[in-house]
Formats: C-alpha cells, sequence, structure tokens
C-alpha cells in the first residue's frame, strides 16, 4: 500500500516516476486562462489566513460544503474566518475521490510546508501551523506566483477595462512574471441582456467611438482589440452556450442592432444570427493580428433562481449542460476557413461526452500554418479531476496529436490553484509512462522528454507566443 500523497503520488510506475522528477516538476507555468483580478496582483494583495486564500471565491469548495450540508453563513456569510476554516475541514474530511481533497492537501504542502491529514482532528494544529507561516512570510499574491515558478498568466477582461493594472504590473521592473490581458467581448454580443444597450454606450465612451449601427460597434470593437495588443494581449475568449452559426443578411443584422439598442426583446434566433456575424467578424481580427481564439460553451448557469438572487453569478449554482449543436461549430469553422479567417483556436466543452467529437472536428481544419492549429482545451471545471483530465489526455491522443497540446490552465481566482498544475503533470507522466511500460511507446528518453517538457510548458510558450 502506498502511504497518501508520497512523493510518487499519482505515480504508477517506474517511467512515470522519471519523467515527473527528471522534468515535469521541473517545469515552469504558464497558466493562459484564469480568472485572477489583476488588480490583486498589481497592489500584491496580502492574506492573513488560510480561510482568505482558500475559501474566497472559490465556488468548488462552497459546492462541497453545501452537499455536506453546512449553513451558508459559513459559506459565503458572516461567519469567522476561523470558523469558515473548520467547516470546509468538516466537508472536505471524507471528500474520498473529489480533486478538491488532493487540491487542498498539495496546496497546504507546496505553500505551507504542512504534511499532515486535513481533518477536524487536526484542524486547530493546520490553523495554527499556517497562521505561524503568515505571521513569519509575506504571504501575498506575487509571493504565491513566485513560489509556484510561474512565467505567464492571461487574465480575463472586457473590452471596456481600462488595463491600469496590467500596465501597471508590466511598468514594475521588480516582478518578472507577465500578466497579460485578454480580450474577452461576450457583453458586446449579448442583446437579449437588459443592460446590452448601457453596455453599449460603455464601450462608445472608452473607444471615443459613437456607436449607432454595426458598422461603429465593430470599429470600437477593433479600436478595444488594439488596445489590448498594445497591452501585451496574445489571447481571445469567447463564454457561449455553444458555438453558432446562424447567417442573415447585413439588413437583417442591422435592423437586430437596432432593435437591442432600443431595449426591446430580441428572440434567440436573433441573437444567435447576431452572435454568428460579430464572431466572423473578430476571428478575421484575430487572424490578422495572430492571436488565439478560445471557445467556451457548454455550460448551464445560475440553475438556482433563488440562490441566484441571493448570492448572484459565479457561486457554485451552474452545471455541465447539454449537448451542443456540432453542425453550427463546423459551419462556423468551415465559414471562417473559406474567408481564410481562422485563427489558432482552443476548443473547451465543458460536457465530457464531446471529447472524441472535439478531436475529430479538430482534425479537419489543421494546417500548416501552426503545430496544432486548432486545440481541444484541457479538462475544464466540472473535469479538471483524475478521471477527467486522464480522459481527456486519452481520447486527444487517440484522435489527434497529444504531443502538440498545450497543456493545463487554472481558471481559477485562486492564487493558490498552480497545485492543480501539478496534479496535471503528475496525471500526464502516469499517462505517458503506462504506455510505455506496456509496450506501447518507446523506451526512448529523449523523445519522452521532448513531449513532456512541450506539454508542460513549451508548446503553450510556441503556440501564444508570448
Amino acid at each position: 500500500m502506498n502511504a497518501f500523497l508520497n512523493e510518487n503520488f499519482l505515480l504508477t510506475n517506474p517511467t512515470a516516476i522519471t519523467l515527473y522528477e527528471k522534468y515535469a516538476s521541473k517545469m515552469p507555468i504558464i497558466d493562459y486562462h484564469c480568472h485572477i483580478p489583476a488588480k490583486d496582483i498589481a497592489e500584491d494583495v496580502v492574506f492573513h489566513n488560510i480561510t482568505e486564500i482558500w475559501l474566497g471565491g472559490d465556488h468548488y469548495k462552497w459546492r462541497l460544503m453545501r452537499a455536506a450540508g453546512i449553513e451558508e453563513k459559513y459559506i459565503t456569510g458572516d461567519a469567522s474566518d476561523y470558523d469558515k476554516f473548520t467547516s470546509y475541514v468538516s466537508a472536505l474530511e471524507t471528500a474520498i475521490g473529489n480533486p478538491l481533497y488532493h487540491f487542498s492537501h498539495l496546496e497546504l504542502k507546496n505553500y505551507f510546508d504542512y504534511n499532515g491529514i486535513i481533518c477536524l482532528d487536526n484542524a486547530d494544529e493546520i490553523w495554527e501551523h499556517t497562521n505561524k507561516v503568515f505571521a513569519e512570510k509575506h504571504i501575498s499574491a506575487r509571493s504565491l506566483m513566485l513560489m509556484s515558478n510561474v512565467k505567464v498568466i492571461c487574465t480575463t477582461d472586457d473590452p471596456i477595462d481600462s488595463l491600469e493594472y496590467h500596465k501597471a504590473i508590466a511598468d514594475d521592473a521588480s516582478f518578472d512574471i507577465k500578466v497579460l490581458p485578454s480580450f474577452r467581448p461576450d457583453r458586446a454580443m449579448l442583446i437579449r441582456k437588459p443592460d446590452y444597450a448601457d453596455y453599449i454606450g460603455q464601450l462608445a465612451v472608452v473607444s471615443g467611438i459613437a456607436i449607432n449601427n454595426t458598422t461603429s460597434l465593430k470599429e470600437a470593437l477593433v479600436s478595444r482589440l488594439d488596445f489590448f495588443v498594445t497591452n501585451g494581449c496574445r489571447v481571445t475568449d469567447h463564454g457561449l452556450d455553444f458555438v453558432p452559426y446562424n447567417e442573415k443578411s447585413d439588413a437583417d443584422i442591422e435592423a437586430i442592432f437596432a432593435k437591442a439598442m432600443k431595449s426591446e426583446t430580441c428572440s434567440l434566433d436573433e441573437e444567435s444570427a447576431f452572435q454568428t456575424y460579430i464572431m466572423k467578424f473578430l476571428f478575421a481580427e484575430y487572424t490578422k493580428r495572430g492571436l488565439v481564439a478560445q471557445l467556451h460553451y457548454g455550460c448551464s448557469r445560475n440553475n438556482n433562481s433563488a440562490a441566484f438572487n441571493k448570492l448572484g453569478a459565479d457561486t457554485g449554482f451552474d452545471c455541465i449542460g447539454s449537448q451542443v449543436p456540432y453542425d453550427q461549430l463546423i459551419k462556423f469553422l468551415d465559414s471562417a476557413n473559406d474567408n481564410n479567417a481562422l485563427p489558432k483556436t482552443i476548443l473547451y466543452s465543458l460536457n465530457p461526452n464531446d471529447n472524441a467529437i472535439i478531436d475529430t472536428i479538430m482534425a479537419c481544419f489543421q494546417d500548416s500554418s501552426a503545430r496544432c492549429k486548432l486545440q481541444h482545451g484541457s479538462a475544464w471545471w466540472f473535469n479538471d479531476h483524475k478521471p477527467g483530465i486522464a480522459s481527456h489526455l486519452e481520447t486527444l491522443a487517440a484522435g489527434g496529436l497529444l504531443s502538440g497540446f498545450v497543456g493545463m490552465l487554472t481558471d481559477s481566482r485562486s492564487f493558490v490553484s498552480y497545485a492543480r498544475h501539478e496534479y496535471f503533470r503528475r496525471i500526464l507522466c502516469n499517462y505517458i509512462g503506462t504506455l510505455v511500460e506496456n509496450g506501447e511507446y518507446p523506451n526512448d528518453e529523449k523523445l519522452l522528454k521532448k513531449i513532456v517538457d512541450g506539454i508542460c510548458y513549451d508548446n503553450a510558450d510556441a503556440y501564444f507566443q508570448f
């Protein structure tokens, strides 16, 4: 029997151990998609206890606590930090098989040098141990990133963002981690939202362009896109229910936009047509600038109406959605490709049943302009656990080129979530090591090093051109 979380955690054979210890564990981190606020990094926000790091905005943990029947006051309410901490421990101690059990232990081990078991019997010991570390060390946003060997992160930013904090970080010679913005224009396309016209008004102000039709809307978006590129942007992102393809005439699109600007209710058909129009335009602009497009889809959001009304969005009430209409994604990619306007693109579905579908679709649009131009984004959100990551790696290897994969991301708001990169790398090395041990790939250490280093760091560095 293996000891819990020993040095060979998740590594089940000698080749896996060698690949992890000699190569994967030593590679720096590129976190090309996260939701960390640049403001926190610019101001180097300081943390004072483990609760602030663990439970501040982390709806992964909130969901587990609710499943354990814990009152909301100990989750997002006004209970003391100590009581919130012990409540989380009470939920976690028997969460066998849940990735949070592994994540939380790795975080204590990596950042606080604590190797005990997280349980109520040890709760006071953990609280006192971590408090001592907080008292003796400067535990801040930047220190945690430096401890994690992070080289680049890409935040998620609205086109109207001033990027003032990104500028401040870039101008700070004492901090050499790149913190780059990602262009996420969702709100410019969500014409069914009641505040759509207000948002377009804000976009007009920051761009300095009066927006009164689709031509001026596109001019404003391009203006902001160029502003983002000037500030280091290499990545764009779209969060969608599904990737639409619904072509209508320019006159129809103009009428739809005018309707939305008058705060009249648009239909789902009108919204999908408008999204198709804007996304095709933006994909062409991304291609001109050599940017990477990310497409996140397949999530059903804010399912608990009472909780949403009380706590708002991103508080733990989303879930995996049903399978999306892939015929529309295929037509969208084909249309962009026909117009020489298909940039490097990463596809992420929250539904793991889509894995093999994504891998076969990508193969239809790969070309010589880039190695693995289309990417199958890493196991995302509800799938970044051992079986989800392993399934993603296996289907990508079977249906594509695993060695060209750009690797793991955190998709997180937490400064200790870089432990998930270690978790991923251990699973990756075990998957590759098992193939070697089974005689399914040669035991050629030079080639294996190239594959592991590539997936952990080198591929992302080349793909995004940071």
